[in-house]
Parts: structure tokens; sequence; C-alpha cells
């Protein structure tokens, strides 16, 4: 097997192991990101499905602007929910990067 071929398998395997690890934290914090959004959606009488693209869409940081909260406190929610996501992607990166650092571990486990 190509070296290439070992480091991405040995990447991947230790990704398994810290997302197995990590799945309870990214679970809740998706959760929490989808209930804020449906709450959102719930005060400003939206859709379920525009409330749950509002949460995705603005925990990913993204925000297109389709879909605006009016009121003050669905607007703080909308902070919260966007701290949330960066929380979220700092997880996820951490993974890779811990996975990454295993992986090309020369001394192996």
């Amino acid at each position: 097997m190509k070296r290439s071929a070992r480091l991405r398998r040995r990447f991947f395997v230790a990704c398994w192991f810290e997302l197995k690890i990590v799945w309870p934290v990214l679970t809740g914090l998706f959760i929490a990101q989808l209930a804020l959004g449906m709450l959102v959606g719930a005060l400003e009488n939206w859709s379920l499905i525009a409330s749950v693209y509002f949460g995705l869409i603005t925990g990913l940081t993204i925000g297109y602007g389709d879909v605006v909260p009016v009121r003050v406190i669905t607007r703080l929610i909308a902070i919260v929910i966007g701290f949330i996501g960066v929380l979220t992607t700092g997880l996820i990166a951490a993974v890779g990067v811990r996975a990454l650092q295993d992986a090309t571990d020369e001394t192996g486990r």
C-alpha cells in the first residue's frame, strides 16, 4: 500500500476515534442550534422549514439574509446561534487537527 493511502487511512481512523469522544458535545450543540432556530421561527411566525433553515444557516455563520428576524429578542437569539456555530466549527476543526497529528505521528499507536 502506498504511503499516502496508509496516511489517509490512519487519518480517517483517527478522525473516527476523536469523533467518538466528542459526539455528545457535537450533538448537544447541533440540537441547541436547531431548537433555538425553531424558537426564533415560532416567535417570528415562520414555517418549520424556514426556522430550521435559519438555524442551520446562522449556525454555519453564513447568514444569507433571506430570512431575517425583526424582533430584538429573536436577534439576540440569532447571536447565540452564531456563537454555537463558531463553537461547533472550532470543535470539528480541532478533531481534524488532532486526527492529522495522530496520523502523521511516526511512532503510531
